[in-house]
Formats: structure tokens, C-alpha cells, sequence
């Protein structure tokens, strides 16, 4: 598990440290949020359900710590100015999309195919079986294992990204 922990850091410290500071314009400040969010992460990283979901799971995290700062922020009357919730838009995926991608394309043959027909031709198992003229149960395990091997295989993704600290004040 902690292994898990520290990939996710590599891969996404940077990004999240950007996005915090986007948010609270104090460099102290971020990082002390992102040490509150990689402490959660770890508590909780084991009720994550559906790799996929990693990382908008981390960063729901991450917007709720930084509402908890403003909520303990006694100069704070409403949290309603603050843009924190909707805010995808100056988030960017594109290393971790990268990583993803790259450990999809290395998959077995059978893991890959199961997957991108599942993932982006929107089959579901059934029609999968039938496509690939194997079993139900079969198309079922093949989609279930090559999730488990791309979330293994993303959790070890390492972020290329440098991080500019001159944009911090």
C-alpha cells in the first residue's frame, strides 16, 4: 500500500500542487493542503473501488481539503465566491492520460482488445462475448483482469512534468 501511495505522488503531486495554490494563492498554504490530501489518500485509498476513477477520486479530495481550509478560515464569510467545485478546466490530465494510454497499449493482445471495445466502443460484456465469440463469464474475467493490470501498471506511472516553482509567490 505504500507503494501505491508514493506513485500516486510521483504522478500526481505536481498537478495537484498547481491546482491548490490556483485555489488558495499562498505557497505555504498548498503545501500544507497537499500534505493534508496525501494524508486522506493514504487512510482511504484502499475504499477505492474502481481504479479508473482514481484520479477524479483525488481530486474530489483535494477540492474538499481546500474547502475545509476555507471553512476554518475565519475571514471567510461564504464559501459561495470561492471557485473550487466546477473546476476542471485548468486541470491537466494530459501526463496522467499519457500513462494511462501507454500502459493500455502494453497490455496483452486479449486485455487491450477486451478493454478499449468495453471502454470506447461502448460494448457491454455481452456484446463482447459475442464479438470475441468466448463465454459470457469469459469476456467478464478478461475486462476485470485487464482493469487490475492497468491500475497496477498506472499506479507505477511516474510524472514527467517539471514544476515551475517561479510561478509561486
Amino acid at each position: 500500500m505504500e507503494k501505491e501511495i508514493q506513485n500516486i505522488w510521483k504522478d500526481l503531486h505536481y498537478e495537484l500542487q498547481k491546482f491548490i495554490f490556483s485555489k488558495v494563492q499562498n505557497k505555504q498554504i498548498s503545501e500544507d493542503i497537499l500534505q493534508d490530501v496525501f494524508v486522506k489518500i493514504q487512510l482511504h485509498v484502499h475504499t477505492l473501488k474502481d481504479s479508473s476513477k482514481l484520479t477524479s477520486w483525488v481530486y474530489q479530495i483535494t477540492r474538499n481539503t481546500i474547502l475545509d481550509y476555507f471553512r476554518k478560515d475565519k475571514n471567510i464569510d461564504s464559501l459561495e465566491n470561492i471557485d473550487i467545485i466546477d473546476d476542471d478546466a485548468d486541470v491537466d490530465f494530459s501526463n496522467l492520460a499519457n500513462c494511462i494510454n501507454s500502459k493500455i497499449n502494453n497490455l496483452p493482445d486479449k486485455y487491450k482488445e477486451a478493454l478499449l471495445l468495453t471502454i470506447l466502443k461502448d460494448f457491454n460484456q455481452r456484446e463482447l462475448a459475442e464479438y470475441l465469440e468466448i463465454s459470457y463469464s469469459g469476456a467478464k474475467s478478461r475486462v476485470q483482469r485487464g482493469k487490475e493490470k492497468v491500475k497496477i501498471l498506472v499506479l507505477n506511472c511516474e510524472n514527467k512534468e517539471e514544476l515551475n516553482l517561479d510561478n509561486f509567490s
